[in-house]
């Protein structure tokens, strides 16, 4: 067993490879060497390949390259373009108009996407034209974008929640039964603010579009069915114990595939693509739980655990204060730090506070998506930020900043919610696995 110190030093060279732009798979296979070679010795290092072995041989991992594939699918398949125009002609009549259909747009996508980065181009790609068209406040047409589009990660299915699961042995399926209820409660709240904002402030909802005829919405809801269709195929395909997550993926590429059919969005040359960026995506995200599933390994030998929870044990005496000293180890963190690499890099590390202060792993793994959210719009590193300035196109990331800096309070304050009501993530997983 080694010292905090020691522990620390380790955590700063993993930090510190990452933030002089080494690939996080190698800073963190690195910092896992080098405890080897100094604390452990050569034989540790050589099970390197039964680890790796053992890490992709768990069949939950055959989930991530389906649900990319899903959402590189329906990027491709424009359901996102009927599904605007669709959800704007329910919603124009709330003070906001089509703000609201923003954040209720990116929560429909995120909910089969799964990826925030996808869902953050997908709607800015429809939304920013419409908004600019319609003179909205460019602050806050640009953060609801962004903070809307965080969404990806929370409401299932959500790549983040199934390496989380397969990090923690927490079950997947509740994970996503657990982030449902937290991923409406927040949107709803994204809602609100934008009310509140428009009522105030009725110079920053812009002109809302005329409303249309009664018959014409109901037909354009046609565009709302292929997401829902998919969503409910895949989330009822697990609750009702029909499908494990893996295979629930693959009747969502399944029902995807036919959507760009049914859309005549598919050709040869689309399917070449989204395999393409589905297997750069997947073998980089499986590179990294590899490296950081032998870190983790060499963490356990070395008793960090122990040796952190002794010493988070002398600034903190209840669960409280433990997650209010990680709200603000994430929220420095997500500063300078990609959110899936952070979220894996750190799993080994707060894990065994999680177990030692008798936190659900479920709650939690609710509680890190969140902060990660969080991660995601806060600058100078935020990935949401960057993705929405580049579908804008024009004008200073400064003002992307400065729209999504509300929503990303209202996350911290979701995250205080969660904290006082944990039903909120527990209810219904309780309901659905009750048996």
């Amino acid at each position: 067993m080694i010292g905090f110190a020691s522990a620390a030093l380790g955590f700063i060279l993993m930090l510190g490879l990452m933030l002089f732009g080494i690939p996080v798979a190698v800073a963190l296979f690195g910092t896992a060497v080098v405890g080897c070679l100094v604390y452990l010795g050569i034989p540790t290092l050589m099970t390197f390949g039964d680890q790796t072995w053992g890490v992709l041989n768990d069949f939950i991992l055959t989930a991530i390259p389906l649900f990319i594939l899903l959402g590189e699918l329906l990027v491709r398949s424009g359901v996102a373009d009927g599904m605007y125009r669709a959800l704007t002609d329910w919603l124009r009549w709330l003070p906001g108009g089509l703000l609201h259909t923003n954040v209720a747009s990116s929560s429909l996508f995120a909910a089969v996407s799964g990826s925030s980065v996808a869902t953050a181009a997908t709607i800015g790609t429809v939304a920013i034209p419409t908004m600019k068209a319609n003179r909205y406040d460019d602050r806050l047409t640009l953060g609801s974008i962004a903070a809307g589009s965080t969404l990806g990660i929370l409401i299932p299915p959500s790549i983040n929640m199934i390496i989380y699961g397969s990090m923690s042995n927490t079950s997947i399926g509740q994970l996503f039964a657990a982030g449902i209820l937290p991923g409406i409660v927040l949107a709803l709240l994204f809602m609100g603010y934008i009310l509140v904002v428009s009522l105030l402030r009725p110079d920053r909802a812009g002109v809302t579009p005329p409303s249309v005829p009664w018959g014409q919405r109901f037909r354009n809801l046609l565009d709302v069915l292929p997401p829902l269709v998919i969503f409910v195929l895949i989330m009822g395909s697990i609750y009702l114990g029909w499908a494990t997550p893996s295979e629930s993926a693959g009747v969502g590429v399944v029902g995807a595939l036919l959507v760009t059919i049914v859309k005549r969005r598919f050709s040869i040359a689309m399917l070449h693509e989204a395999l393409l960026s589905t297997v750069k995506i997947s073998a980089m995200i499986l590179l990294i739980v590899v490296a950081a599933q032998f870190l983790n390994f060499v963490i356990g030998i070395l008793g960090i655990p122990q040796t952190l929870t002794r010493a988070v044990g002398t600034i903190a005496s209840s669960p409280f204060e433990v997650l209010l000293l990680l709200i603000l180890f994430y929220f420095i963190l997500g500063c300078f730090l990609e959110t899936l690499s952070m979220m894996i890099a750190t799993i080994p590390i707060v894990m065994p506070l999680v177990f030692h202060y008798g936190i659900d792993p479920v709650w939690f793994g609710i509680f890190l998506v969140i902060m990660m959210e969080v991660a995601l719009i806060t600058p100078p590193l935020g990935m949401n930020l960057f993705i929405v300035q580049g579908v804008r196109g024009e004008g200073s990331i400064r003002e992307v900043m400065a729209g999504s800096f509300p929503f990303a309070l209202i996350m911290l304050a979701m995250v205080l919610l969660l904290i006082g009501v944990p039903s909120l993530a527990l209810w219904l997983p309780s309901l659905v696995f009750a048996s």
